[in-house]
C-alpha cells in the first residue's frame, strides 16, 4: 500500500502542475448552441469511427456538443489541443481508470458550461462502440493565487477549499467517470477559476440518483 501511495505521489508530482493546472485558456468566446457539426448521434458516430477498438475518439451530449476527441502525444501531459470543434482526452486520467476530456474555454471547452445535471454523455470509440454516463456534479472553484502552479482552490458553491494534489484526486480519482475540464475566465483573469462537469455510468445513475433523493428526504 505504502508503495502505491508513494507511486501515485510521485506520478502527481511530477505531472500535476502541467496537466491538470497550467492556465488553459483566454478570453472566452460566447459558447455555442451546439459545438460540433453533427446534427445527430448516428451522424456523429460515423464520423468520428476509425476502426481503433478502445480508443476514445468522440463525445456527444445532445443538443449540446459532439466533438471528435484526440489523444495527448505521449510525455506531454499538458497538451491540450488548439483546433476548435475538439476537444482532447487527458491521459494522465486513464492511469487511474477514468475520461479526462479537457478543452480551451475559447474554443470547445465553451459548451461545457451548458452541460447541467442529468444530461447524457455518449463516448464513441473508434469502433463504433458506446458507453454511456449521466451528469451527477458541477463544480467550479476559483484559483486563490491564480498565477501560481501551487494554487488552492476555493469552492464557489460551499465552504471547501482544495489543495493542488486535492483537487486532482477529487475529479480524476475514484470509480469510473467522465470529468470534462476547463478554465473559468474572471475579473480579467484566464486562469481565475476551474470547471469540472463529472458524470458517471448510466448504469448506476438509478441508484445514485436514490440515494440523492434519499438524503434530500
Amino acid at each position: 500500500m505504502t508503495l502505491k501511495t508513494n507511486n501515485i505521489r510521485a506520478i502527481l508530482n511530477t505531472t500535476i502542475i502541467l496537466a491538470l493546472f497550467i492556465a488553459f485558456l483566454f478570453n472566452p468566446l460566447s459558447a455555442l448552441a451546439m459545438a460540433g457539426s453533427a446534427t445527430n448521434f448516428i451522424e456523429f458516430s460515423q464520423s468520428v469511427q476509425n476502426g481503433q477498438a478502445d480508443i476514445l475518439t468522440g463525445v456527444y451530449v445532445s443538443d449540446v456538443l459532439a466533438l471528435p476527441v484526440v489523444q495527448q502525444p505521449y510525455g506531454n501531459a499538458g497538451y491540450v489541443s488548439g483546433n476548435d470543434d475538439e476537444v482532447t482526452q487527458f491521459r494522465m486520467a486513464s492511469q487511474f481508470g477514468n475520461v479526462g476530456i479537457l478543452a480551451h474555454n475559447h474554443l470547445s471547452g465553451s459548451a461545457f458550461s451548458q452541460l447541467a445535471v442529468g444530461q447524457e454523455v455518449r463516448l464513441v470509440n473508434g469502433d463504433g462502440s458506446v458507453e454511456y454516463f449521466i451528469i451527477t456534479e458541477i463544480l467550479r472553484y476559483q484559483a486563490l493565487q491564480p498565477n501560481s502552479p501551487y494554487s488552492s482552490f476555493s469552492n464557489l458553491d460551499k465552504d471547501e477549499t482544495l489543495s493542488t494534489e486535492q483537487m486532482f484526486k477529487r475529479v480524476y480519482f475514484g470509480d469510473r467517470h467522465v470529468t470534462f475540464q476547463t478554465c473559468i475566465n474572471a475579473e480579467g483573469n484566464s486562469s481565475w477559476g476551474r470547471l469540472f462537469v463529472i458524470a458517471i455510468p448510466k448504469s448506476e445513475y438509478a441508484g445514485f440518483d436514490r440515494l440523492n433523493h434519499q438524503l434530500v428526504q
